[in-house]
């Protein structure tokens, strides 16, 4: 990860709102031979005594499966909007473009869920992206038929989280005016592009007190 002071977030509750707020994260891993995994999935956050857990399933007998039987080290990336910031709005032109962004790296040991834990979890995995207990999409309007039979495709498991750390690489280690420069260009562009300028205004009376 891009260790630099001046591109961490310090306020725990704003990096735990970014993971919430972007949580179809990459699940990495490493299997027996010690060749990489990856497989990207959604995540309920949890907190139990102090500590923060990650809730998810995926499908049995695959690669990453049969890896995190083996080695239930995983490392979990959470990532949002991100753009290329072009040099030409520097007010020193002679130096190089760059890109920001703004990620969360979460590490932990993983461990398998029972199938009873595996069901509550569809049921709260359900209600939390569907937001609306009357929608036939809802966990308790599927037949239990069916539930039986998708739960033997997948299994259930939850990280507990050792390391958390994050980059929010927005210019911070511009000059004002660059910074103020960046801002504007960016707020003509894409989505994201909109979504960087936002959060780097958000943060400029902090980068630049008065």
């Amino acid at each position: 990860m891009y260790k630099l002071s001046y591109f961490k977030e310090n306020n725990a509750a704003v990096v735990i709102d970014f993971m919430k707020q972007h949580p179809f994260a990459m699940l990495i891993g490493v299997d027996a031979e010690n060749k990489p995994v990856a497989t990207q999935v959604p995540v309920l956050l949890k907190e139990r005594d102090g500590v923060m857990y990650l809730q998810a399933h995926i499908m049995r007998q695959t690669d990453h499966h049969k890896a995190f039987e083996n080695n239930k080290n995983v490392l979990v990336v959470f990532s949002g909007a991100h753009t290329y910031v072009s040099a030409s709005v520097y007010e020193n032109k002679q130096q190089a473009s760059t890109w920001n962004y703004m990620s969360v790296h979460a590490k932990g040991e993983l461990n398998f869920l029972n199938d009873e834990q595996l069901l509550n979890m569809l049921h709260e995995l359900t209600s939390h992206f569907e937001n609306n207990d009357a929608s036939p999409a809802s966990y308790k309007n599927l037949s239990e038929d069916y539930v039986q039979r998708l739960s033997k495709g997948i299994v259930a498991f939850e990280i507990k989280v050792d390391s958390l750390e994050n980059v929010f690489k927005l210019s911070q280690n511009k000059d004002e005016k660059t910074f103020d420069n960046i801002v504007s260009s960016l707020q003509t562009g894409d989505a994201e592009q909109k979504i960087i300028a936002e959060e780097m205004q958000k943060r400029k009376d902090q980068i630049f007190p008065k």
